[in-house]
């Protein structure tokens, strides 16, 4: 594809509001002017200009790198944000960028809302699970949605989860309208494009604290694998910090992934993937855990998502997983993962029989699996003095990977 030479695009950002003079300047000359039918109707048309729509993109983009002359690219809000700035770069142009107020920072102004310590998404015109997860996972979440992905989908991925949803429609707009609902009522209803929603979890919407250490999404700097005393456990129903060391290395936790932890226990592994910005569901089969595991959350502050069961019952109504741990419940909660699919799995097991038969299992069902024996000493302090190594019981850990999955 051929390039115009610099400097003969614009972009111009639209937020409703009046026009700047370089933007009525830009428009007033240009050749070839490319938007939306509801920007193209927003803004003056120089007579004589080529009108082409945004969308096909791909077809759009032909028509600029073909046209001889000023361009112009209208956009909503601020082009580079999640906009077009970066597109039109990386096809070697060195756009004029026009800004406007992006939609989030207009509905956060709406809301009278802080939007620097919550994470931004986009699902437009790209796999929406990372943002999905990521409201999930975090206590204020924007997402830019798309006609493909707006909030009744977002409100179908969130259930479950305890949330609020805040959708601005037609931001801008003299019909705007901005509604708080749950997820429940955002599936029930139509809404207007283009719209913008927050969603936050109203047990952690506290501003007397920052959401996040700034708007970036980066994972707790402390420690992972934490002893088992930082976690509230019963008769020692806790994974061991070497053990979860391990796990979490193989599980890679992170923002916007989504991870199951099966026979969860304490949760001690659920809790350290939250930690890590990861959206966690973690299942037991014992309604004593599920107080727990809660318990275990509210002091990482972070949110997982319990449910009590067995695991067999509940997995094929659940959003698919990154990643699954099995840390309980033997050999059939393994066979209730594999109908799901799941790209990777992490297990372990006590017993060298059940781990040979869960490696078996795993590669007839096309995975590629790594099998450890973990066995760690601790250091004791002596009552004279000097110390002594207390051996922990070992464990067999299997890292699993579906072929030809990611």
């Amino acid at each position: 594809m051929g390039l115009v030479s610099p400097n003969t695009v614009t972009i111009i950002g639209w937020d409703g509001s009046a026009l700047s003079l370089d933007a009525n300047k830009a428009l007033a000359s240009a050749t070839l002017i490319v938007g939306s039918d509801r920007l193209l109707a927003a803004v003056p048309i120089s007579e004589g200009a080529t009108i082409v729509p945004i969308q096909p993109l791909a077809t759009a983009l032909e028509t600029i790198a073909a046209h001889d002359g000023e361009v112009v690219v209208l956009a909503s809000g601020d082009p580079g944000f999640f906009g077009l700035t970066r597109t039109l770069r990386a096809l070697g142009y060195q756009p004029k960028v026009l800004p406007a107020v992006s939609s989030i920072s207009m509905l956060a102004a709406r809301l009278g809302e802080p939007w620097d310590d919550a994470a931004v998404l986009s699902a437009h015109g790209r796999d929406p699970r990372e943002a999905a997860n990521a409201a999930r996972a975090l206590p204020a979440v924007f997402v830019l949605t798309s006609p493909d992905y707006g909030p009744a989908q977002l409100g179908e991925d969130l259930l479950g989860w305890t949330r609020m949803m805040i959708v601005g429609e037609r931001l801008g707009h003299a019909d705007e309208t901005i509604t708080t609902c749950t997820p429940a009522v955002a599936v029930a209803r139509k809404w207007d494009d283009p719209n913008v929603v927050f969603v936050v979890d109203p047990t952690r919407r506290d501003l007397n604290r920052r959401r996040l250490t700034s708007n970036q999404p980066a994972a707790t700097s402390g420690p992972i694998a934490l002893p088992e005393d930082e976690f509230v456990h019963r008769d020692s129903m806790i994974t061991k910090w070497e053990v979860r060391a391990a796990v979490l290395s193989r599980l890679a936790p992170r923002f916007g992934s989504l991870i199951w932890d099966l026979g969860a226990g304490s949760g001690a592994v659920a809790v350290e993937c939250a930690v890590l910005r990861a959206a966690v569901i973690a299942i037991d089969s014992d309604p004593k855990t599920k107080e727990v595991i809660e318990a275990n959350a509210l002091a990482k502050d972070v949110d997982v998502r319990v449910l009590i069961g067995a695991a067999e019952n509940l997995l094929l109504d659940l959003p698919m997983p990154d990643a699954a741990f099995i840390g309980g419940g033997g050999l059939p909660v393994l066979d209730a993962v594999l109908t799901r699919n799941v790209p990777r799995i992490v297990a372990t097991y006590a017993a060298i029989d059940r781990m040979t038969q869960a490696r078996d299992t795993l590669m007839s069902a096309g995975y590629e699996v790594e099998g450890i024996q973990l066995q760690s000493s601790r250091m004791t302090d002596l009552p004279a003095g000097g110390f002594r190594l207390v051996a922990i019981n070992p464990t067999f850990l299997l890292s699993a990977r579906k072929v030809g999955l990611q």
